[in-house]
């Protein structure tokens, strides 16, 4: 067998999947908790240990991405508010960040005064289509230039003034990274570029300067933020099974929901978004989350009438404990049963929020009624018996209060086996692999 070693780094656990390349199947899996507090390796090491007993793995290739300590902050500077900051925001999504902050217009004072504040790990710099205004962005870089600023830039804005621009922030001392334009024309969104170039900031200043391992070998093996290469795994089964397809991924802090969509052609009409369509998307909710959020979960199911006043109050002291202690594990099945309430309202929640358009900034919302496939992951779901995890999916595809347009039919399985992150890491280099991967394990039967 040829063998590759695929691991997610998370803030909680390290998971691993051996992949056997030829025939496109998992031959191993195993997870170990992540070892923060030490060094990662530890806790990567063990779990890949574990994941190849018998297997005689040596000298194999190691694709490995991570979320450890915070994964990846971003803010983005923009022109105004509803058209670049937003494509921006999109775009920083799309590439696998945490939107910390967004600022629009001229900075101010003021304004660099929360930018630093938000202790973002990259700026995203956007702004003006190509051709167009150039005032507003020339201003950003030179305030940034002035401030003397030492966090990473990616400039994806109008590409008349890059070279001027980038070459302003170099000499300032500015760590930049140059990317197409993310709105090259009104309408028009382009992630690709931009994307690309978090990820290699990302990789080259972000993963060392958290500190997570004392060498540098975990900077080596490290290729993306583990959202990052969620979106590319979401995107290669789209690919290989065709059609419309959501994933909901409920994690201890945030709850992630990636979509892909098949571009229609009636979005480049008179109607279509400004700020361009984003026709594969991820939105991240902060305040959803089993364990670090799980307390927000419940302020947002009642505010979403989910939960009545009396329902709210039962599960609140519950929250707090799980907040309190994030390494809370549900042993008795009173407390599984209080996990899964509060897995199926952090994503009905997070769904509702991603198909109004709310999270995306898109005024007409994600049109999701040819939805084929509705995939489940995270940890809660994934341990689970499958009939129960099962219902956390159900109780989304039946939201008919939610004020979003259902999936008209949609198949729903659970990433058991974590494959996705797996599938993403393998595109690249292994897109057969990885596609022959994902459709065995998250075909609906």
């Amino acid at each position: 067998m040829t063998l590759a070693v695929c691991a997610d780094v998370g803030s909680t656990y390290t998971k691993v999947a051996v992949v056997d390349l030829a025939a496109g199947v998992l031959v191993g899996a195993a997870a170990a908790p992540t070892t923060v507090g030490t060094d990662v390796l530890h806790g990567l090491d063990a779990a890949v240990a574990a994941a190849t007993v018998g297997l005689g793995v040596r000298d194999v290739p190691w694709y490995v991405c991570s979320s450890a300590g915070g994964g990846l902050r971003l803010a983005v500077v923009g022109y105004e508010p509803l058209v670049t900051a937003q494509a921006g925001r999109r775009v920083g999504l799309s590439a696998g960040a945490h939107v910390v902050h967004v600022a629009a217009g001229r900075l101010g004072g003021a304004d660099l005064t929360a930018l630093r504040a938000a202790r973002c790990d990259v700026v995203l710099l956007v702004g003006g289509t190509d051709g167009g205004d150039a005032d507003t962005i020339t201003h950003n870089a030179t305030r940034l230039a002035r401030a003397r600023w030492r966090t990473p830039v990616v400039y994806a804005g109008n590409a008349d003034v890059r070279e001027e621009l980038t070459g302003l922030l170099r000499d300032a001392g500015v760590p930049v990274t140059d990317a197409q334009n993310v709105l090259p024309r009104i309408g028009v969104l382009a992630p690709a570029s931009a994307r690309a170039a978090i990820r290699t900031v990302f990789l080259r200043h972000v993963i060392g300067g958290k500190r997570l391992s004392r060498g540098t070998r975990f900077a080596r093996l490290v290729r993306a933020a583990t959202p990052d290469a969620v979106l590319t795994g979401v995107e290669v089964l789209a690919d290989t099974i065709g059609g419309d397809l959501a994933v909901v991924d409920v994690g201890g802090a945030t709850t992630d929901v990636y979509s892909v969509l098949t571009p229609d052609e009636r979005a480049t009409g008179p109607g279509r978004e400004v700020a361009g369509s984003l026709w594969r998307a991820r939105t991240v909710e902060g305040d959803l989350g089993m364990r670090w959020s799980a307390p927000g979960v419940i302020r947002a199911a009642v505010e979403e009438r989910l939960l009545s006043a009396d329902d709210a109050a039962g599960l609140a002291d519950a929250a707090a404990r799980r907040a309190a202690d994030p390494a809370f594990l549900a042993v008795d099945d009173v407390d599984q049963v209080v996990d899964r309430r509060i897995a199926a309202l952090a994503a009905t929640v997070a769904m509702r929020r991603h198909a109004r358009g709310a999270a995306t900034g898109e005024r007409a919302g994600r049109d999701l009624r040819d939805v084929r496939l509705m995939v489940g992951s995270g940890g809660v779901l994934r341990h689970a018996p499958t009939d129960v995890s099962g219902q956390v999916l159900e109780a989304v595809l039946a939201d008919h209060a939610g004020g979003w347009a259902l999936p008209r039919a949609a198949a729903a399985v659970i990433d058991v086996d974590y494959v996705l992150a797996a599938g993403g890491l393998l595109a690249e280099e292994h897109r057969a692999a990885a596609g022959a991967l994902l459709r065995q394990h998250l075909r609906p039967h």
